[in-house]
């Protein structure tokens, strides 16, 4: 789905793999095969593309088909990999350009981003298995199990696993980060 999102806002904008290639950064190989689906795009890689066509995020994975109604199941779901790929986002709704939700499993000793990164919208982390240490604006603070945190996600953030053990987290974004 996101290779033939990428493909439809390339062409409408007039690019070749080879602009589009110059224009973000990346290699035109790489693009050709998230065309193609043959490989996952990172996170960064979506942002950056997000970023050539003024989009966001959310919109890389947008499907004009798509229903009213839509049931995200296990197995269908798209991912998205995190920065240096120590985390893998698995999205619980699709695109629709309002509101991003995601699942994650971050492993002991992994953080997010190799830095904080901000973006305009209100983000909130719901964790299922924890404890998450998620830094905002240079404060670190501690979710446990059960917990949430919500803030102006304009602060520089990310998220890490201080633990011996994987932590289970849900962020949800509105509007989704380009």
């Amino acid at each position: 789905m996101i290779g033939t999102q990428l493909k439809r806002l390339r062409t409408l904008r007039g690019l070749s793999l080879r602009q589009l290639a110059a224009e973000s950064g990346l290699s035109a190989t790489m693009l050709s095969q998230v065309e193609r689906g043959v490989t996952e795009p990172s996170l960064a890689t979506l942002r950056r593309l997000a970023g050539v066509f003024g989009e966001s995020v959310a919109s890389l994975f947008e499907d004009e088909s798509t229903p009213d109604v839509v049931i995200s199941r296990p197995g269908e779901r798209s991912t998205l990999a995190g920065p240096r790929g120590l985390v893998r986002y698995e999205r619980l709704a699709p695109g629709n350009g309002k509101l991003e939700m995601l699942r994650a499993v971050l492993p002991p000793g992994a953080v997010t981003a190799d830095e904080p990164w901000a973006h305009p919208a209100v983000e909130c982390a719901y964790v299922i298995q924890g404890p998450l240490s998620v830094e905002i604006a240079g404060v670190m603070h501690e979710v446990r199990t059960g917990e949430s945190i919500t803030f102006d996600s304009r602060q520089p953030h990310l998220y890490r696993n201080s633990s011996t053990a994987p932590v289970e987290f849900i962020v949800a974004a509105t509007p989704p980060s380009p």
